[in-house]
């Protein structure tokens, strides 16, 4: 319970700090207040002044007028009508008249006053009085009911608030759909990182286009430019692979008909080796290609993978034994020659980099969570932790060396990741220490 609330605060603190969204909304909420205050603070300043300006006198004039209305001597009655007709408060003192319209006011209880200025640690505004002494020697006390006063500024500051808070929502809801461009570029963004450059970012008025209409229409010429870059890399690998396979067969041929003599014997052997691993270059280079493209045509069929596994490890003549952990695994959907290219790769690399003395390489096949793992792992040094984001990239090689013993030319993890991906899986490659481990995770389904 502890660490969801935390992953909560996180996740909140994460939104505050980096959402464009939440930060306009808390923006437009403090300039409500703001305003709020603002508004109700020279409203109340302004009445304040004008009741000393103007309206003093005025109310001077009409509590005489009130005096004059109760009488002298003084009517409890008149009194009691006043008092029910306006909001104010009478005390009558004197020597035949004594009544008082409300006893819980402060100025019927003093220290009722002290108490209320003591728990508000700030004094109060005081209560307003007018005082009137009739002929016959009577005291009219008249008290303004100061809480209306109060209330009513308080009652008009909450209407202020929810009508700005209203324009606020209505601000947030206009700033919120000019803003729904970046949604439209973030969205164009992943597809073209993805390699899909089928479908460019909408631009709205394109004839009349405003600032974010300008940015999405300039990243869908790069996007553009880049498509027109990677086919044209993706056309001259192609070619280059076509047009190198007829004169590569024919130079192979060529040197099968080379005489098996002691003296050309050496040197006929070390040319087909060479041209064997050109071949197989051009034929990687290729099958990358076919991966690569955003629509790859498998052909799937039911595939018992454990049985292609022990064929293709059959086929490592002269290699190292390869500790196999086969699980029962069902039949899946999957393409038969792409899933033996990627163990074959898989396992090449893992053989290349265990040395010697080491403990040979592990193939796990296992069913975890409805998905088909397959990891290899070999027992070698390892790969730093700066380069593991790196393979899997075509041509990648953490090794200097340019030499096939040293580790090919990089196209082998490449392959495999996207055979992976083919299959709608996924590939990974983390240290085991020692050594290096690869994971492909495959959908069962």
């Amino acid at each position: 319970m502890k660490r969801h609330s935390e992953r909560w605060h996180r996740r909140a603190r994460h939104a505050l700090a980096y959402s464009l969204r939440l930060r306009l909304v808390g923006l437009f909420l403090l300039l409500a207040l703001a305003m709020t205050a603002t508004f109700v603070g020279g409203m109340q300043y302004a009445l304040g002044i004008g009741w000393r300006e103007a309206a003093r006198p005025l109310v001077m004039d009409y509590v005489d007028k009130l005096a004059a209305e109760i009488g002298t001597p003084p009517d409890v009655v008149r009194a009691q009508a006043i008092t029910q007709r306006l909001p104010v408060s009478v005390r009558i003192s004197g020597p035949t008249v004594n009544w008082r319209s409300h006893p819980d006011d402060y100025d019927y209880d003093p220290t009722r006053w002290e108490r209320a200025t003591q728990a508000a640690r700030v004094a109060p505004e005081p209560p307003r009085f007018f005082e009137r002494t009739t002929a016959d020697g009577h005291h009219i006390r008249f008290g303004l009911k100061v809480q209306v006063w109060h209330d009513k500024p308080r009652a008009v500051g909450w209407v202020t608030l929810g009508l700005l808070l209203l324009l606020t929502a209505l601000a947030y809801a206009r700033v919120r759909r000019m803003l729904r461009p970046l949604e439209d570029i973030r969205a164009g963004a992943q597809r073209f990182g993805a390699g899909d450059f089928a479908q460019p970012i909408p631009v709205r008025h394109a004839h009349r286009p405003d600032e974010l209409g300008v940015l999405a229409s300039t990243i869908n010429t790069m996007g553009a430019d880049i498509h027109h870059m990677l086919e044209a890399k993706r056309a001259l690998l192609l070619a280059i692979s076509h047009e190198l396979r007829s004169p590569l067969t024919r130079a192979r041929l060529n040197t099968e008909l080379l005489p098996e003599t002691e003296d050309i014997a050496p040197s006929r052997e070390a040319l087909l080796r060479d041209l064997a691993l050109m071949r197989d270059l051009v034929s990687d280079l290729l099958e990358s290609e076919r991966l690569a493209t955003p629509h790859t045509a498998l052909h799937r069929e039911p595939c018992d993978l454990v049985a292609l596994v022990h064929d293709v490890v059959r086929q490592l003549h002269g290699q190292p034994v390869v500790q196999l952990e086969c699980d029962a695994i069902p039949s899946a959907q999957l393409d038969p020659t792409r899933m033996r290219l990627l163990l074959r790769n898989l396992l090449d690399n893992a053989l290349r980099h265990t040395p010697a003395t080491a403990q040979a390489p592990i193939l796990r096949l296992q069913v975890v969570d409805g998905s088909l793992r397959l990891s290899v792992r070999d027992h070698g040094p390892g790969v730093a932790p700066d380069q593991l984001p790196h393979l899997g990239q075509p041509f990648y090689r953490p090794d200097a060396a340019r030499t096939r013993e040293g580790g090919g030319v990089g196209l082998g993890l490449y392959l495999c990741r996207l055979v992976a991906q083919a299959h709608g899986g996924t590939f990974t490659v983390h240290n085991a220490q020692p050594g290096l481990e690869v994971v492909v995770e495959l959908p069962l389904e």
